[in-house]
């Protein structure tokens, strides 16, 4: 009984676009002397961060807290041992922002509404729906992987037959942004977000049988 030939590749594609949501995420970061001011205070400004930003048209649905930490903070003296020297409260905030224009506006109030207390732990630019992209870089991999079998069947004498299995890998982690960076803007708006390209990738890893060039498997 003669053995099915075949070959097995991976077709790897990429496909970018101009992304239309961003992705900030703050944190609020208050010390006082007492556990129960830290963490008053810690809300009355995550408050009025999350108040500014729906001001800037940030829905409510689009606004999450992602952490929340109350901890004592403690210094040693080798007179005195271990003291409490006041308390921290923190706090963080995840504000998905459409479209990327608006957020250099929406950051700025939110800096200022928090004051000394915010931090700005990052932005992702990305998709509200990222399924018409990622179906391009997944066609952009079938297209790779094909070319790649064929390529390899003709070296070894041989031809594609049908399509024997398909795998497909889970996406290569985030969207990428390509060509993103920060230029400056008016005070009023703080640093301007350049939206650049996101790129998603995905891969696909296919088996088929091989055929002779008359047309025969095996």
């Amino acid at each position: 009984m003669a053995t099915t030939r075949t070959i097995t590749v991976t077709g790897e594609g990429t496909a970018e676009a101009v992304p239309d949501l961003l992705t900030l995420t703050l944190a609020v970061e208050v010390r006082r002397d007492s556990a129960a001011e830290a963490y008053d205070d810690a809300g009355q400004t995550a408050s009025a961060v999350t108040g500014a930003l729906r001001g800037h048209g940030v829905e409510e649905s689009k606004l999450r807290t992602s952490g929340l930490n109350l901890r004592a903070e403690l210094a040693w003296s080798e007179n005195h041992g271990q003291k409490i020297n006041g308390y921290t409260a923190a706090t963080t905030l995840v504000a998905r922002v459409s479209p990327p224009s608006a957020a250099p506006a929406a950051i700025s109030a939110a800096v200022a509404a928090g004051g000394d207390s915010v931090r700005i732990n990052g932005i992702e630019q990305g998709f509200r729906d990222s399924t018409a992209v990622a179906a391009q870089a997944q066609e952009a991999a079938w297209r790779d992987a094909e070319a790649k079998a064929a390529r390899f069947a003709s070296l070894a004498g041989a031809r594609l037959g049908q399509v024997l299995s398909i795998d497909q890998r889970p996406e290569h982690g985030n969207p990428v942004p390509l060509a993103a960076g920060f230029a400056r803007a008016a005070a009023s708006e703080g640093v301007a977000i350049e939206a650049g390209s996101v790129a998603i990738s995905a891969a696909v890893v296919v088996q088929w049988e091989l055929e002779s060039p008359d047309g025969e498997a095996g």
